[in-house]
């Protein structure tokens, strides 16, 4: 869905707007494509083939897959990320950044996004890991947890932002400049939630070890090659297509991202069903703390930019929806890829907190889809367009 122009804020626009009348569900359901309309579906289909996959192929799935690496990162999720980030990244609009970041509002929505993802947020997780995972023997989920905690930001908010219809040039930004963050910030961040923050007294646990170069190379690769994949493909074929078919050529790969999702999540999921179902006492006392932190941070988020984007005075600065729901979903992702390759690099891959960060998009996927809805529901049933989008700068 493409952003809607930045234009000029008009007061009386906003006294003499007509009232928003409610959507119902069924328009909502057949508004969408058929992918989008069926996608809750598709991924439960796909997380149970993929557990299915690993409890009954566990040895062929841990050959195909465990051996397929380079430097330490999955081939096969690396593949799964390339194809479904691929065609979201090569529909935005590169050549408008330049103006995008002439908006003052623009760097509001940075602070803003550093504030949530590295400073309210680890600290949400950290205190729902420990209200709910306090028992001394359950320190190393605890720790799992808090490791997916501090990967404060995952590639596949483009996903969730390109279906939410949330402003894709901002998500854009959003994402380049929380993957740089996470360069810096995710080595001391886990160094000090896990190591300290997270461990019981006295506890004589395995402690996490970390170095910048394994983080980079894990977002470069993750983030840098669909990134670079995007860019290419967008403007080669810019120059080569007429506007029309270059529109046609957009429609044409929307889909490859949904089905690069289900794909990665087959993969997942087929690589750790073993491990899932063997320890499913613990992968239920996992969910709690999981479930509680993306939906807390989310609409804590959503609605607290709301909020301000309908008070007089920050009207002409917040922005709308489609940037609000963008804030929401940058704060309630986490880097699902990441929390895996340090948990099973660290300490095993049957480990207690590769198990926690494996459960991390079993949770994750489900409840950010449905929240997708709901952000389109609540949308059309709020005064989003007529007080929030006529803004300016």
């Amino acid at each position: 869905m493409e952003p809607e122009k930045i234009k000029e804020f008009d007061s009386n626009q906003v006294s003499s707007a007509p009232p928003v009348e409610p959507v119902k569900a069924s328009k909502l359901f057949k508004s969408l494509s058929f992918l989008d309309r069926w996608l809750a579906l598709f991924i439960l289909v796909a997380m149970i083939l993929g557990v299915i996959i690993g409890v009954y192929a566990e040895n062929g799935v841990h050959v195909a897959f465990g051996g397929a690496q380079w430097n330490g990162v999955s081939i096969p999720v690396m593949i799964g990320l390339l194809l479904m980030m691929w065609p979201v990244l090569t529909k935005i609009k590169y050549e408008c950044l330049g103006r995008v970041l002439s908006s003052k509002r623009i760097w509001l929505h940075m602070a803003i996004s550093f504030v949530l993802n590295w400073i309210v947020a680890p600290f949400i997780m950290l205190g729902l890991a420990w209200a709910t995972l306090p028992e001394a023997s359950l320190e190393r989920e605890r720790k799992g947890v808090l490791l997916i905690g501090v990967g404060e930001f995952r590639a596949m908010v483009l996903i969730w932002s390109g279906l939410a219809q949330g402003d894709m040039e901002y998500c854009a930004i959003l994402v380049g400049m929380n993957s740089l963050l996470q360069i810096v910030l995710f080595a001391p961040y886990a160094l000090l939630f896990l190591n300290i923050l997270g461990s019981n007294l006295g506890s004589d646990g395995p402690l996490l070890h970390l170095h910048y170069s394994e983080v980079s190379t894990s977002v470069g690769i993750y983030l840098g090659i669909p990134l670079a994949a995007g860019l290419v493909t967008r403007f080669v074929s810019r120059s080569l297509l007429s506007p029309r078919s270059f529109e046609r050529f957009l429609r044409i790969i929307g889909p490859i991202a949904l089905l690069g999702l289900l794909y990665t999540i087959i993969v997942l999921f087929a690589y750790q069903g073993k491990r899932i179902i063997d320890n499913i006492g613990s992968v239920f006392r996992i969910f709690v703390p999981l479930i509680l932190y993306f939906v807390i941070v989310w609409f804590l988020t959503f609605f607290t930019l709301y909020y301000l984007s309908t008070r007089k005075k920050s009207r002409g600065i917040i922005g709308g929806y489609d940037m609000a729901v963008v804030q929401a979903f940058t704060a309630g992702s986490n880097n699902f890829e990441l929390a895996i390759a340090v948990a099973v690099a660290n300490f095993g891959t049957d480990s207690p907190e590769a198990l926690a960060a494996t459960i991390g998009p079993l949770v994750e996927v489900p409840v950010l889809l449905g929240l997708t809805y709901f952000a389109l529901w609540i949308k059309r049933r709020t005064r989003w367009e007529e007080e929030c989008s006529n803004q300016g700068d």
